[in-house]
């Protein structure tokens, strides 16, 4: 229908329509006639829905209620009264996005689905949950999701627990997450972004029930509500169905309002702490930040040019900032941050792992290079490399797992939240064109010199490692409790009893068949019945094999050049890794590392170079190795970018032995960050590692293993031996007998691309080179890794392969019922960690993990208990129905034109046919409660390989030290 300004439609009156020519759309801005409530709806041909509902809720302390709220609303509601509206919707829902989101000053509830009815259902709970949520009712929802006390049953101590208590345990144990939370809290120390809106885990023990309900009371309310929707729907028949919520609310006055600092007279300065291990070195483990406020009102012009300025400044090869720091030895690795969805955003300057002490010697480096920059004007070439790769990505419009109305919803809240035009940064066109008349002006420098240079709020704040600070505060917190126990007198041990078993009583408890019937689910006919086929014709170009995936890409080439590397020796093997860190970064015969960086990103999209390994879906020890080069960018560019990759594969100059020791020492320090962040795919890695050989080899490329290697290289750097074997390592990959090639475009394009590809494969060597079949000595290690985490990473695994069992499609479906389930419930709501899931690949790998779990040996246990489970598990068709839409949801997501061409050679390389995957898929269609009790015997088998390994807090490790063969302690 024809919308008109100023008309009423279904309770909303209509404000504002306009075009949207930058993102194909148009935007038609609501107000709710009754409570004010906005309202906007995008709209255009994408069948992708996005629905959302987001609050403003700025908070007043760091006891976590806006995130502990976040996860609270979700447990059950008045129109959907189970315990856990949200996972029956993962269970049995189409969703192609389904999550909530708390940040500094909003609280954010997103859903979208290419299903008409499924998009109305996630609506109906959604918008249920967070007006009428079941908190007031259950203070259990606020004990379980948010924290408690309980009582150990052993040694009858007192304990605290909690979801959100333990997933900010698990943030606030990383150096990055601390330092990024003090940041706001030193930059703008009189607003709620001194404050942390996650929860601060010493903090979180602090909020009572009584605020908890407040908080919602005070800011879940329509007036104070920021909605969203995206896509083809009905737009009048999504306004009366958001309004028959709605209309049962009055306008109310609510004060939401986001202080907005004063601006500093002179930077501060402010030095925190984060912990270590009592026998680590304090060397090189400092970080430094320098940070700028960047205005006070939503502003489109900031918007974009601190995007392409973090790129200039810091964040290429080329950055001058990151160049100077790392050369004079200030630190190992360097970036840049522009956090715009905040009142006031902030430009940080970072490096890490650096030397103590250096806080003068940073700043001078970096305001003599900004200075310079202005005085002597920046280099043209890096400008354009800067805006070109901005602008690609805008225009590519790849947003991975998010889907683009979400996207939208986010950058429209960064000005709608602060009272600023809603559709702001949504329109890009105008504003690039004015950055990009930085190539003929100083319009850089003149941005520079204002917001970094003359601009007195900004902030140094230093993190710096303290030895066994972990182990003091733990000390601390257990004599806190302790005191607390014996303070207590016996009714108040008896009510926290009472209250832990209200709390299990009801996590134990089963939701009836009734209630589970209130939740809105689909059924089988609403699915598709077919795997979607993905295009993929066999072709070749001067004899090397194409595989060319025919769609339209808006005139970008998708291109992957994969080269076999089990021409590599044994011992070689970690060198593919570092050879595809340090390729593209070192100088080559033509060009020095900026100048090759200028040019990527001048001509592409980017380039990379990423080592792979691909099963084949019949035979577990056969499996392939690629080295993947792969790069997008404009057809009409792809020639420079197959000149550019010829470059870096046969020119690059390993002689430089600074270099290489900066890469290297760059990659160990965000290799180590990434243990602590995540933990749970470094358990994974290692106990695959102990079952089969491609588990062996991708720890030996990009596990632990690797870290170690690393490590190695960095303590004992010999610039000979590493040299020699890079080149090795080159010359046994890159080889025209040796390749294969993806490409994913129209086949005008690639016609195009294949007149072109002579620019790479006229200069590579043809000599035949000898595959290597690996065998490793693999065997059941169970190890511990020691950390300074406060909580776990617990892995348990196996390959079912080995005990003679095949892989099917149902498999699939057991992910979804343990995952949503068994798992959830015990690991999750009972014990605490923030999630869990389990994996059955196609290879055999087979594991089950937590993240962010207070416990240990209890996780273990659930983990023996599945096959107990499968056993006896007891689902009627209806709960099944739901279980197999969940799984078809997985596999159904919309894919990305980045993404297309590259699972379905995926699938090309292991032999998994559309005929196997249809195969798979019907498996899933037909299974029942007896296909999943059939897997007991499996999973059981499985178990017995008693593969384990747990990455987390060294003493909790030490205390159950029976349970592992190895404790590691991570080399430094």
């Amino acid at each position: 229908m024809e919308f008109k300004e100023n008309n009423k439609y279904n309770g909303f009156k209509l404000l504002t329509i306009k075009n949207i020519k930058d993102i194909n759309a148009v935007a038609l801005i609501f107000e709710h006639e009754k409570t004010c409530a906005k309202l906007i709806k995008l709209v255009n041909d994408d069948d992708n829905k996005v629905f959302s509902i987001g609050f403003r809720t700025p908070p007043k302390n760091s006891t976590g209620v806006p995130h502990i709220l976040e996860h609270s609303v979700l447990c059950g509601s008045r129109k959907f009264d189970t315990k856990e509206p949200f996972v029956e919707l993962l269970k049995g829902s189409l969703n192609t996005f389904l999550n909530a989101m708390t940040y500094p000053d909003k609280t954010v509830y997103p859903v979208a689905s290419r299903n008409e009815k499924d998009f109305f259902n996630l609506m109906d709970v959604y918008l249920d949950a967070v007006l009428y949520p079941n908190i007031y009712k259950y203070k259990e929802i606020f004990m379980q999701e948010g924290w408690h006390y309980e009582i150990d049953e052993d040694d009858k101590k007192i304990k605290i627990n909690g979801v959100v208590y333990n997933e900010m345990k698990g943030a606030y144990s990383s150096p990055d997450s601390v330092l990024f939370r003090k940041i706001p809290n030193v930059l703008y120390p009189d607003t709620c972004y001194s404050l942390s809106s996650g929860g601060d885990p010493n903090e979180i023990p602090n909020l009572t029930y009584e605020e908890f309900l407040d908080f919602h009371k005070t800011y879940y309310h329509p007036s104070n509500s920021y909605i969203f929707l995206y896509g083809n729907g009905d737009t009048e028949k999504e306004l009366e169905f958001i309004n028959n919520y709605l209309k049962n609310f009055d306008k109310k006055d609510i004060n939401s309002s986001i202080n907005v600092q004063k601006p500093f007279d002179a930077m501060k300065e402010e030095k925190i702490s984060y912990g270590i291990a009592n026998n680590e070195s304090l060397d090189n483990k400092t970080y430094y930040s320098l940070n700028f406020a960047i205005g006070s009102e939503p502003n489109l012009e900031n918007y974009f040019v601190f995007e392409v300025l973090s790129y200039l400044l810091v964040g290429s090869t080329a950055a001058p900032i990151k160049k100077a720091l790392i050369e004079n030895n200030i630190g190992k690795a360097v970036s840049g941050d522009f956090s715009s969805s905040m009142k006031q955003p902030i430009f940080t300057i970072l490096v890490k792992n650096a030397k103590e002490g250096l806080e003068e010697k940073f700043k001078e480096i970096v305001f003599n290079i900004l200075k310079s920059l202005v005085e002597n004007k920046i280099d043209k070439e890096l400008i354009e490399a800067a805006i070109n790769r901005v602008e690609f990505e805008l225009r590519e419009g790849d947003y991975g797992s998010y889907p683009e109305g979400l996207i939208h919803y986010l950058k429209i809240m960064d000005s709608w939240l602060y009272d600023g035009d809603p559709l702001l940064y949504l329109e890009y066109e105008g504003i690039l064109e004015k950055i990009k008349t930085a190539l003929t002006t100083d319009y850089f420098e003149k941005i520079i010199q204002k917001y970094l240079l003359d601009n007195s709020h900004k902030a140094l704040v230093s993190l710096n490692p303290v030895k066994g600070l972990n182990e003091k505060r733990e000390e601390e917190n257990l004599n806190k409790l302790n005191d607390l126990r014996n303070n207590l007198s016996d009714k108040e041990l008896h009510n926290i009893a009472d209250a832990s078993k209200r709390l299990k009583e009801r996590q134990n408890t089963p939701d009836t068949k009734e209630s589970l019937k209130c939740i809105p689910s689909l059924s089988l006919s609403d699915i598709n019945k077919n795997v979607e086929k993905l295009p993929l014709e066999e072709k070749e170009i001067q004899g090397i094999k194409t595989l060319h995936h025919e769609f339209h890409t808006n005139k970008i080439a998708y291109v992957s050049i994969l080269f076999n590397t089990k021409g590599v020796d044994k011992e070689l093997i970690p060198y593919i890794a570092l050879l595809a860190d340090i390729i593209g970064k070192c100088n080559t015969k033509n060009y020095d590392y900026g100048k090759l960086s200028n040019k990527i990103n001048i001509n592409t999209g980017g380039i990379s170079f990423t080592p792979l390994t691909v099963s084949n879906v019949e035979d577990i020890n056969n499996y392939s190795c690629f080295m993947e080069v792969g790069f997008k960018a404009l057809v009409s560019k792809s020639k420079e970018a197959l000149f550019l990759i010829k470059e870096m594969i046969l020119n690059t100059d390993f002689n430089n032995e600074n270099r290489i020791k900066q890469i290297i020492s760059e990659k160990k320090a965000r290799l180590e960050n990434a243990i602590i962040q995540n933990g749970h795919r470094i358990a994974i890695k290692k106990i695959l590692s102990y079952s089969y050989s491609r588990g062996f080899y991708d720890e030996l490329i990009s596990g632990l293993s690797y870290y170690e290697f690393i490590s190695n290289l960095e303590n004992n750097y010999d610039i000979n031996e590493v040299r020699e074997n890079l080149k090795k390592v080159r010359d046994l990959i890159f080889n025209k007998n040796n390749m294969i090639i993806s490409y994913s475009g129209t086949l005008e394009d690639y016609k195009i691309f294949e007149n072109n590809i002579n620019e790479l494969v006229d200069y590579l060597p043809s000599n035949n080179i000898k595959l290597n079949q690996y065998c490793f000595d693999m065997c059941q290690k169970n190890e511990g890794i020691l950390t300074q985490s406060d909580v776990q990473y617990v892995a348990k695994g196996g390959n079912y392969k080995l005990n003679g069992y095949e892989h099917r499609g149902s498999m699939s479906l057991l992910e979804t019922i343990l995952g949503f389930d068994y798992l959830w419930n015990n690991v999750r709501v009972k014990g605490g960690a923030y999630g869990v899931f389990s994996s059955f690949r196609r290879d055999g790998g087979t594991y089950i993990v937590s993240y962010r779990d207070p416990n240990i040996k209890d996780t273990i246990n659930v983990y023996d208990n599945i096959p107990n489970y499968l056993a006896n598990f007891e689902a009627d068709d209806k709960e099944m129905t739901k279980y197999i839409i969940g799984t078809i949801r997985n596999q159904d997501q919309p894919l990305t034109n980045s993404t297309k061409g590259y699972i379905a050679t995926s699938y090309y390389l292991s032999g998994l046919t559309y005929d196997k995957l249809q195969q798979e898929r019907e498996d899933i269609l037909n299974s029942d409660k007896y296909t999943i009790r059939s897997f007991a015997n499996m999973i059981s088998d499985v178990l017995k390989q008693d593969c384990v390994c747990v990455l987390g807090n060294e003493n909790k490790i030490k205390e159950q030290k029976c349970i592992f063969n190895k404790l590691i302690k991570i080399s430094k």
